[in-house]
């Protein structure tokens, strides 16, 4: 029962609450620096508001952001005299919003305050507030207190971590989901289910991340396949929007598991969007991590929780953990998820992934300690397209 709770001071949620971004920027002194993705017209309305307030910056954000890129934002941010960030995008923007309000105010060598590859030092002053406004239903990244950024040198992905880096305010509109690409769609809203599923399961699970995510699974193996097949239902792209966030707060309270643990090194070396790897690798993990719990007799209660994990998902009050897997796949193939292979990755990369792995902090909340050849079994299945 001893757990840490962290969340926005503010969470706005609901259709058409994104027009209320530029009268809450305001009230942070109105010198805003925007942060965008490649195409911040698609949401010129919104962006257009925030002129009328007084933008003196913007950043651009192409892809997963690098240590590079977020730097430079906030040398820009600092020098132009930002008093908020208001980030408009998918979860590499918002990820890009937080780590360029953390540098705004925290120069120097970044290499001070990132994990894996830095000293991992906490930050010397607090960010420039973020207002978050997501455009896409999957990272939860509006509620989280982390961005995750790429390293081309090390070849990886790793986290500029604070709970200062928590955005003052979270603005979910379920409208800014509205004609997203399917591909986006299904690769988002899998890793959405990943983050209900991971935090559920995890070592680290608590009673608030467990209503959040009880509740979210519940919705979630409603919504998800529903919106794959009627991208245009209103109500499914709002419910999906409100798993996304719950994911997202339970994510940062409880942790997640193997499946963001390799993600993060596959997505370090290869050009793979994130959420499509966690959906190509919840399949093998779940059942990794099943056959892992089931040859120890310890291991009762966490199984007890993947049997829940499937009643909900499935809706049957009859289901159990034998049916996740094959209920995994099925949603997996259904939204036309590539495999890793498509990618790039063979498995003359596998070593050097699972040892990457290795030092995530996503891989300490597994609910079993997977050892290399457990990880390796989970990119054998991966690759084989079966649970084995």
């Amino acid at each position: 029962m001893n757990f840490d709770w962290g969340a926005p001071g503010r969470i706005r949620f609901g259709n058409g609450t994104s027009s209320e971004t530029s009268a809450i920027a305001a009230t942070f002194g109105g010198r805003l620096f925007v942060v965008t993705g490649r195409d911040p017209a698609r949401h010129g309305r919104l962006i257009a508001a925030l002129h009328a307030v007084g933008v003196v910056g913007s950043w651009e954000v192409s892809g997963e952001p690098s240590i590079e890129s977020v730097f430079g934002g906030g040398e820009a941010a600092a020098a132009q005299g930002a008093s908020v960030v208001v980030a408009v995008g998918g979860g590499s923007v918002l990820d890009a919003g937080k780590a360029i309000a953390a540098f705004a105010r925290n120069p120097g060598d970044p290499m001070d305050f990132l994990e894996v590859i830095g000293r991992g030092l906490p930050l010397r002053a607090l960010p420039l507030p973020v207002i978050a406004v997501p455009t896409t239903s999957g990272t939860g990244s509006e509620v989280t207190r982390n961005a995750v950024l790429s390293s081309s040198a090390h070849r990886l992905k790793v986290s500029l971590r604070s709970s200062d880096m928590m955005p003052r305010v979270a603005i979910v509109d379920p409208e800014l989901t509205w004609g997203l690409p399917q591909s986006i769609t299904a690769h988002s809203g899998l890793d959405a289910l990943v983050q209900l599923l991971e935090p559920f399961v995890c070592l680290r699970a608590n009673p608030m991340t467990d209503a959040l995510c009880r509740e979210g699974l519940e919705r979630i193996g409603r919504a998800l396949p529903r919106v794959l097949s009627h991208p245009e239902d209103p109500v499914a792209r709002a419910e999906m929007a409100w798993c996304s966030l719950a994911g997202g707060l339970a994510l940062a309270n409880a942790g997640l598991g193997a499946v963001h643990g390799l993600a993060g090194p596959i997505g370090g070396r290869f050009p793979i969007a994130h959420g499509s790897i966690c959906a190509a690798l919840v399949a093998p993990v779940t059942a990794v991590n099943l056959e892992v719990l089931e040859s120890r007799a310890s291991a009762p209660l966490t199984l007890t929780r993947y049997d829940e994990a499937m009643r909900r998902l499935s809706g049957s009050p009859v289901s159990d953990r034998h049916g996740l897997v094959p209920w995994l796949e099925r949603l997996v193939a259904e939204a036309g998820i590539p495999s890793l292979a498509s990618g790039g990755v063979s498995d003359n990369a596998w070593l050097e992934l699972v040892a990457a792995a290795r030092s995530s902090s996503s891989m300490k909340a597994n609910p079993v300690m997977l050892e290399d050849a457990g990880l390796m079994e989970v990119l054998r299945r991966e690759a084989a397209g079966t649970d084995g």
